[in-house]
């Protein structure tokens, strides 16, 4: 869990009256979903606890997300804006984190599609549904997913140079996905992939 603990000791409580609006993202999507309010005891216990708690003005008190619905949001990041008077949260949602049953309070917010298809291929390898053509994959093992990796590969070549524009694109999306998968079987993601992008790029 990485956290910027500097920083927490300089929260600007007094503007909010001892609340700091907490936006959460989705860790692998960075969609938008939903705004809470933080008091001094929500933030520790999230930080201690690994699980997104907020101070409800309606209720009172403490209220971890999903204490009811047991749709949780277990913490990824925390990180504090500029002025010191707001947080944005990074968790990953178990269940939609809307009350509505949508995965986002806000229903127009936006997401990665290439996160999301990360969050379905790592849910897909925990959970191996029968019948899925990803657990057939992984149960198939290293070497068979690179070999996909590289019939793909070379499938998207072949499109860059005598295909269409939407051809070329659905062999991209297909090496993209298998890709994907081995990066998982190797126990690595999307976002230590992003990382290494970063990395070369700064």
């Amino acid at each position: 869990m990485n956290t910027t603990t500097d920083r927490f000791d300089q929260l600007d409580w007094a503007k909010g009256d001892g609340l700091l609006p907490a936006i959460v993202q989705d860790a692998d999507t960075l969609r938008v979903l939903m705004l809470g309010y933080m008091d001094a005891d929500a933030l520790a216990a999230t930080r201690e606890g690994g699980e997104v708690t907020f101070f409800s003005r309606s209720k009172g008190r403490l209220w971890k997300k999903g204490e009811s619905s047991g749709h949780t949001l277990s913490l990824v990041s925390i990180d504090v804006d500029c002025d010191q008077d707001a947080l944005l949260v990074l968790a990953r949602p178990n269940g939609p984190t809307c009350h509505l049953q949508r995965p986002s309070c806000f229903p127009e917010a936006p997401a990665s599609a290439l996160g999301e298809l990360s969050a379905l291929v790592r849910a897909r390898e925990a959970e191996r549904p029968d019948g899925s053509y990803t657990t057939r994959m992984f149960e198939a093992g290293v070497r068979r997913i690179a070999q996909k990796v590289g019939e793909e590969g070379v499938e998207t070549a072949l499109a860059a140079v005598a295909e269409d524009d939407d051809a070329l694109l659905g062999e991209a999306a297909d090496l993209a996905y298998h890709l994907l998968v081995l990066l998982r079987a190797r126990g690595l993601g999307l976002a230590q992939l992003e990382a290494k992008l970063a990395s070369r790029a700064g």
